[in-house]
This record gives structure tokens, sequence and C-alpha cells, in this order.
């Protein structure tokens, strides 16, 4: 087994596309080509619902939102640069990273996006870390090849990025190269231990063959032609007998609820909102999206697309408490994770502040407002066109 070290040159290019904090006074305005502003397209998504003004007094006190640099979080950005926060009469300040439960263990993160299995991992090892909604169902981690690699035989011996330290304990590592048919012994791979986005900087430059990564980076490379998707690690797992699962949620400090629960509440209307604003208006969420990511605005789309049509309704705000447990009982069964793999999920979720919040009912908003417009199964370039009329893109 081999750890890649990154070259300068990698190094200098993820440096230069780091996510940076951003406070409530410092948000930059998203470029948009559509005929609609931000204001009235959430108008539209309101479409006359009253929503009350928040206190004066907690007006200015600052929520700190965190997530992981990975698509899954959309909504988080979303929230922030179309104005919804705003909006709802709250200030936040906004961090993109992967090390949101250290954060609110150190105090620094009041409300976060994040993978499922940290939040077991985190707050048995005493971050004060609770999920109060749905984010993400899963489905959506690819196993991204180069061109040159045709068959599944053809990564045996192949330079293959990973972010998990410890491949043979990740569930994305040993199901799909089981699925593929392949051995997950480490011993078969010339494997590299980097984050996602330094996976793809070097993927890019031609020093990877494969690597394991959310998107954007999987759709940036089709984009590119560098590499295409061999095998989508899906949550839904039924066919085996192990129903669906799950992926990201959102999560909050436990004690940011007691102490402010108006705002706990608000926060999470403010997360329905920018999923609904995804669905109804992807193509201003995919501009946000390519800001937030940095990335083209057709890798944007790309992506949009992927998670609220092709792999299905993925981004959600209805808790499914029984594809959370599967998730966990996956890990069970495949003899992953024995640090989290008998978690009763029940004892990891606090619905009190969703429950209050005055958020809709997620599959009746798919029903009414989305199934009509973007219905389940378009092709990406009917999905686009779509998208382009509702925001009344001039191309």
């Amino acid at each position: 087994m081999k750890k890649r070290v990154l070259s300068l040159f990698l190094a200098v290019l993820l440096a230069m596309t780091m996510f940076v904090a951003c406070s409530g006074d410092d948000v930059v305005a998203v470029e948009q080509t559509g005929t609609l502003t931000d204001a009235e397209r959430i108008a539209i998504i309101l479409d006359g619902r009253e929503i009350p003004p928040l206190p004066a007094e907690l007006q200015g006190i600052e929520v700190r939102l965190g997530y992981f640099n990975c698509d899954h979080m959309t909504a988080a950005p979303t929230a922030y640069y179309a104005g919804i926060f705003e909006h709802l009469d709250l200030t936040v300040s906004m961090t993109g990273h992967g090390g949101v439960p250290e954060a609110m263990a150190g105090g620094h993160v009041d409300i976060g996006l994040v993978d499922h299995r940290l939040v077991f991992a985190s707050r048995r090892a005493g971050s004060p870390i609770i999920v109060v909604a749905e984010n993400h169902i899963g489905g959506a981690e690819y196993l991204v090849v180069a061109n040159h690699i045709q068959t599944p035989e053809d990564l045996i011996g192949a330079r293959i990025a990973t972010n998990n330290a410890d491949p043979l304990n990740f569930l994305n590592w040993v199901e799909m190269l089981t699925i593929l048919g392949l051995p997950t012994a480490l011993e078969y791979y010339n494997l590299n231990i980097m984050a996602q986005t330094d996976a793809h900087f070097a993927f890019q430059a031609g020093e990877l063959d494969a690597f394991i990564t959310c998107d954007p980076w999987a759709s940036y490379a089709e984009y590119r032609g560098t590499g295409w998707i061999m095998i989508r690690n899906d949550t839904d797992r039924t066919d085996r007998g192990l129903g669906h699962g799950t992926c990201c949620k959102v999560v909050m400090r436990t004690g940011f609820g007691e102490e402010h629960p108006e705002l706990a509440e608000r926060m999470l209307l403010a997360h329905t909102i920018a999923i609904e604003f995804m669905y109804m208006f992807p193509y201003r969420a995919a501009e946000i999206f390519s800001h937030a990511f940095v990335v083209p605005l057709e890798v944007g789309l790309i992506t949009m697309w992927r998670k609220l049509n092709y792999e299905g309704r993925t981004i959600s705000w209805d808790l499914n408490v029984q594809y959370f447990q599967n998730q966990i009982n996956t890990l069970a069964y495949m003899g992953l994770r024995p640090d989290i793999n008998d978690a009763n999920v029940e004892d990891y979720i606090d619905l009190r502040f969703f429950n209050n919040s005055g958020a809709g009912d997620f599959n009746t908003f798919i029903r009414d407002r989305v199934d009509p417009v973007f219905p389940l199964g378009m092709s990406f370039e009917d999905w686009r066109a779509m998208a382009v009329y509702v925001d009344g893109i001039v191309e």
C-alpha cells in the first residue's frame, strides 16, 4: 500500500479553492442570469405562507453554521446565498469544512450538515451533537475511474484514492468493490489516502487512476471527459433484504436549542425552504452551488440533476428513522464499524425543534409542486431545458 503525498502544484491549487468562513455581513452576491430575483423566488416558494418576524432581540444573535464540502450539503450554501436566512431575520455565519463535530465540541458551530457516521462516533467521543432533521438519504457516493480503466479487473494494481484512513472499515470501499467482484484487501491496490478535493486535483493531473468521491467531483470528471462513474454506492439495499439506508443529516449542538429554541426552529425552517428552492429553481441553485464549490455551472447543473431527479428525491427534510437504523444495521451485517454499529439511532435524534418549525410535509411538496414540473426519470437534457425555462434563462 502506498500513500501518495500531494505535489506542491496540487497543494497550491487546493489552497486557491479552499472554502472560507463567511459572516452575515459579507455575503457576496452570486451572479444570476434568470429573470427572477431570489426574493421573488422565495415569495413563489412560500406561496402566501405567513412567517412572523423573529423577535428583535433574536435577530442580531449570530448562528454559526458548518457543513462538509460535499454536494449532499447543498442546502446550506443555498440558504445562505439565496437570502433565505436574511428573509427569515436570521444572522448566520457559515463555514464549509469537514470538522463540524469537533467544532461543535469546542462550541464554535451551532448547526451543521454532516455524514451520519460522524454523529455516532463524535457523540460517543463526547461531542454535544444531535440529529435534528433529514438532509440526504444517500446513493450519491461514486467510484470514478479514468478512461483507460474499462473493466473492474483493470483496477487491480491501480492508483486509487479514498478519504477514509481505514478502508477495510469503510462501507463505500467494501460494498462497491464487493459488488464489482473485486477483492477488498488493500494489497491489491496502490492506495492513496487523501481528501476528496485533493483526490479530484490528483485525478485531473493524471496522478490517480480512480477515487471514491461525492459530487461535484464525479460529475466534474465526466464533464471534463477525464473519467467516468464505474459504480454508485446506492443506499437502497431492499433487493438484498437490508432495506433503504441513508446518508447525511442536519445536526445541532445540544445546548443551542435549549439556549435559543426559536432560533433553532427558524434555522430548520430555513433548511426546508432551501430544499424547496433547489427543487423548484434548480438552475439558480446550480449557480449558487457552482459559486460555493468553484466549479463550472454545467457541473453544478449535472450535480443538481443527479440529486434531485436521476437518483430520486434524495435531498429531503423529513427524517426517515427506519432508513437511518437500516444504515447502521447494514454496518453490523457487514461486520464494519464495530465502534458504532450497535447504535439505536433514536438515542441520537431530537425532532422537537423541527416539529415546531412550521415546516410542511416533504412528500406533499414533491407531489404538488415538483412532480408536475420535474417528474422523475427525466434525461439531463430534458431536465436542464425545463430548469432553463422555469428560471427564464436566455442562452
